[in-house]
């Protein structure tokens, strides 16, 4: 789980510092830094996903999970001569052991379940360059760097609690060591070159694990189709549209999986725990898909309306009920322990299926122990949540709101303040917009002309 961000120089971004819960939600004006959140995690996981090792950073392209441009169009205020700079924390889903390579067999070098990493990318001669890396692991940073005025590279260890150790350079010529790899790898030198360094790629695995763990849903959803043609793939996700919301729906299905509702223990098949969720937001009162013919490999989402009510295809239904199916069905698909980034899921919905959707959230991330990280502009989102810990349905130190908002240029994040009671003590001016001045207003207006005898 993500517990901790800071970027420096990223678009509006000139400092960013936000700490992550189970469930983290960030609100704000249009155009405030909200989406650039999610966007440079989004960036980091395509950059670890590219299949060119020499590309610094991937800013994507019109297919991707983003498309950010070029260096310039991402750094803060365009401003190239500034590096693009990063922390990232994160707790892994069990601890790590690092054994001594020098020592015996059993004797543990370091241990712990918590790992940081930082990254440096500054543009230089038209290019980027990757210029630091480190790793910081049971009170132990283990960093790549520049040498000033060289363009050699050099590891070394620092530690923070007294406890001492090096990296033991291989005894021959002193070959030139290389920058990192993209920006979160470690050359095949480092490793060479060093008697003892070869722990450093269990660094590198937890990184990409992490990165594996983040998924993603954008706030536009393909339409819903009359048929759907399956080859019996599984995909790993729902589809950055949702246009494969129906694969997932029937991999989870054929292969028997089921999912705890979370009330009562109550176990259910993957299709019936989605139904249960359709029905309990109130959009309808069945669902399922079915093969129009066996062996066609052609399928149709069906639903009914209500109990007196014909069945019917998704396609003649409310449009909300397509746009909030990709969002249920991502979060009961993705494995346990995974990242989930939702950029406002509530477009298109009712008030009370918004509402109903901020349950859905909190049910997933207490009893599938999902994070998720969602963005968006709805009242009624945040206003669940609030009435959630209120009610002590869930642990006010688990969820994280955030404010974003926009001053002269720069991106500012506040941190809501919400105590046990569900009270928001630092709610912002005109959050939600000025609700009492449009009140007073409506007001004004009756009474004057009540007074013109209207």
């Amino acid at each position: 789980m993500l517990t901790q961000l800071q970027v420096s120089n990223f678009k509006a971004w000139k400092e960013l510092d936000i700490q992550l819960g189970h469930v983290t939600g960030l609100f704000g004006t249009n155009s405030s830094g909200k989406t650039s959140i999610l966007q440079f995690l989004l960036m980091l996981k395509q950059t670890k996903n590219a299949t060119d090792r020499g590309l610094v950073l991937d800013l994507g392209g019109p297919d991707q999970l983003v498309n950010l441009g070029t260096f310039k169009d991402m750094v803060h205020k365009h401003q190239c001569a500034l590096s693009l700079k990063w922390t990232i924390k994160w707790k892994l889903n069990k601890p790590l052991k690092i054994f001594n390579p020098s020592g015996k067999r059993n004797d543990i070098l370091f241990q712990d379940d918590v790992l940081e990493t930082t990254a440096e990318v500054s543009f230089k001669n038209q290019e980027m360059k990757s210029q630091f890396l480190a790793y910081r692991f049971a009170n132990h940073s283990f960093e790549m760097s520049p040498k000033e005025s060289t363009k050699e590279y050099i590891l070394k260890a620092n530690s923070q609690n007294g406890a001492k150790f090096q990296f033991v350079r291989q005894q021959g010529r002193a070959w030139t060591m290389p920058s990192p790899i993209k920006t979160h790898l470690f050359p095949d030198q480092a490793k060479t070159y060093h008697q003892n360094a070869d722990f450093l790629s269990f660094f590198e695995s937890g990184y990409e694990s992490m990165m594996d763990q983040i998924y993603y849903l954008g706030p536009l959803r393909e339409y819903p189709k009359r048929e759907y043609q399956w080859s019996g793939a599984r995909p790993f996700d729902v589809g950055y549209r949702g246009e494969r919301t129906v694969d997932a729906i029937l991999s989870a299905t054929i292969r028997g999986e089921k999912r705890n509702l979370g009330k009562r223990k109550a176990i259910k098949t993957f299709q019936e725990i989605i139904a249960y969720w359709l029905k309990e937001l109130g959009l309808i009162q069945e669902f399922s898909i079915k093969e129009i013919a066996e062996g066609s490999n052609l399928y149709r989402a069906i639903v009914k309306r209500d109990k007196e009510s014909p069945e019917a295809f998704l396609t003649d239904v409310g449009f909300g009920v397509s746009q909030v199916l990709p969002a249920l069905v991502l979060l009961y698909y993705v494995p346990e322990g995974s990242t989930v980034l939702m950029e406002q899921p509530e477009i298109h919905l009712h008030p009370s299926v918004q509402s109903g959707l901020a349950d859905v959230i909190l049910q997933v991330a207490k009893h599938r122990n999902i994070q998720v990280i969602v963005e968006s502009h709805s009242e009624h989102l945040l206003r669940r949540f609030q009435r959630r810990i209120a009610e002590e349905q869930y642990p006010a130190e688990e969820l994280k709101l955030y404010f974003c908002d926009s001053i002269e240029g720069m991106s500012k994040l506040s941190d809501l303040d919400i105590d046990l009671f569900g009270d928001i003590r630092n709610w912002p001016e005109n959050f939600f917009g000025d609700e009492m001045a449009e009140i007073a207003a409506t007001r004004t207006a009756v009474l004057k002309r009540k007074m013109q005898g209207i």
